[in-house]
């Protein structure tokens, strides 16, 4: 069954990511499984937030982050923990957020056009599952309210899809 994305018509940025997780929150009820609902935050967030270019979902598999669902360009498969923006806000447990990525070190460039970046860190009490990533071909696209938004969308994922990890 098709569901309507709808982006919240707001201004206010915290407003809408208050919309937002709402409709994440609909989205999501009734179903437990973390690849489905990954998929679906994945694609109701690229669709629904201006100016991103890659929306998507890095789980840790043995020791390193492996791609899961996304929408944007192919990517990058496999990221180690502590390298590239992702592998660095996975290792702190910490979301990181980095206007131009081309002068953090390290950056790992799966897309070129992609200028900034919001990594948010998906931790269930002690265990780091994986991590939110969110690109953009825009410098300075993200911002604090960005950050607070997507932790709080990211925590309706994680509780969403609790009971089948």
């Amino acid at each position: 069954m098709a569901h309507s994305i709808e982006p919240p018509a707001t201004a206010n940025k915290r407003e809408f990511y208050r919309e937002l997780a709402l409709q994440l929150s609909g989205l999501l009820t009734g179903e437990r499984d973390p690849i489905a609902n990954a998929a679906n935050t994945a694609a109701l967030l690229y669709h629904a937030l201006p100016g991103v270019n890659w929306v998507g979902f890095y789980f840790l598999k043995q020791g390193e982050l492996v791609l899961g669902p996304f929408q944007g360009k192919p990517a990058c498969v496999r990221i180690a923990l502590g390298r590239g923006v992702c592998g660095t806000a996975a290792e702190a447990r910490r979301p990181v957020v980095v206007p131009d990525v081309h002068v953090f070190p390290g950056h790992i460039a799966c897309d070129t056009a992609s200028r900034s970046e919001l990594v948010v860190p998906l931790v269930e009490g002690d265990t780091l599952v994986g991590v939110l990533d969110l690109d953009s071909p825009s410098a300075g696209r993200f911002d604090e309210d960005d950050r607070a938004g997507c932790e709080n969308l990211a925590a309706i994922y994680l509780a969403a899809s609790k009971e089948e990890r």
